[in-house]
């Protein structure tokens, strides 16, 4: 340790400047550690929170009956649900299809029943149209990358498990039995987040309706999970939310889509 002697002092004045440097010293140091004991302290109490939040469990909100089957609502305010495989194609039709309903399905197989909620004689073309594209989105021609295809409806008294003789009807399917009527959508669809939180995929006009802006999605060689969590970002919405509403197959992602604002 040097000690520096200022020959200028007396001894007793060295010593007394020393004196004065250390009680400086000491009052520094005591601040330094005042300084630390607060900054520990305020890192713990945020460390705290941090682990609070994050082991408070996520908010769970009600799902609505359908939210468990594939659906969306139609410009006209009528909701549509369809199968998501062989078990819920069947659970769709035979509990969900009532009196005054439309039941669209393709003719190859492979895709879902989507009934229209309507309830009414007079269902609006515009609502048919849409749960047409929703049908022929989530079908193969998805995979087999057509970009359109002929979707079918019919009401539901028109569809039976009774098959034809010397024919098997596997799970899932039903026989059609009447006349059929037909439209040939675009195979694409558009997804959006509605203003509950809730993200909903369908055709463009039925997503503009429900939320005002979304992204459209046609067939395509991007992986879903990538398009999922690019879109995740656009929307603010949650990815785990958005990947099943990506059709299998491939994807692509296309132009956003806005509702007009009326201007004066």
């Amino acid at each position: 340790m040097r000690i520096v002697i200022d020959t200028r002092k007396t001894v007793e004045q060295n010593a007394a400047s020393y004196f004065e440097h250390g009680k400086k010293l000491k009052k520094k140091l005591e601040g330094a550690r005042r300084a630390l004991e607060m900054a520990q302290s305020r890192i713990a109490g945020l460390a705290e929170e941090t682990v609070k939040e994050a082991k408070a469990p996520k908010e769970q909100r009600k799902l609505e009956w359908y939210e468990k089957l594939r659906w969306f609502i139609s410009s006209d305010g009528i909701l549509c649900i369809g199968g998501r495989d062989s078990t819920t194609n069947e659970v769709v039709v035979k509990k969900h299809a009532d009196k005054g309903d439309i039941v669209l399905h393709t003719d190859m197989a492979g895709a879902p029943f989507v009934v229209v909620k309507a309830g009414v004689p007079e269902v609006p073309m515009t609502t048919i149209e849409e749960a047409g594209q929703f049908c022929a989105a989530y079908s193969r021609a998805w995979k087999l990358g057509l970009a359109s295809v002929e979707v079918f409806y019919v009401t539901p008294d028109q569809l039976s498990k009774t098959p034809n003789p010397g024919e098997f009807l596997p799970k899932g399917a039903f026989v059609v039995r009447g006349q059929v009527k037909y439209v040939q959508p675009p195979v694409e669809i558009a997804i959006g987040k509605m203003p509950d939180g809730r993200v909903m995929a369908g055709a463009q006009s039925a997503v503009l309706k429900s939320c005002g802006r979304g992204y459209v999605l046609v067939p395509g060689n991007e992986k879903t999970s990538d398009v999922a969590k690019h879109l995740a970002q656009l929307l603010e919405a949650d990815v785990d939310d958005l990947v099943p509403l990506i059709p299998a197959g491939g994807v692509k992602l296309g132009k956003e889509i806005k509702a007009r604002t009326a201007s004066r």
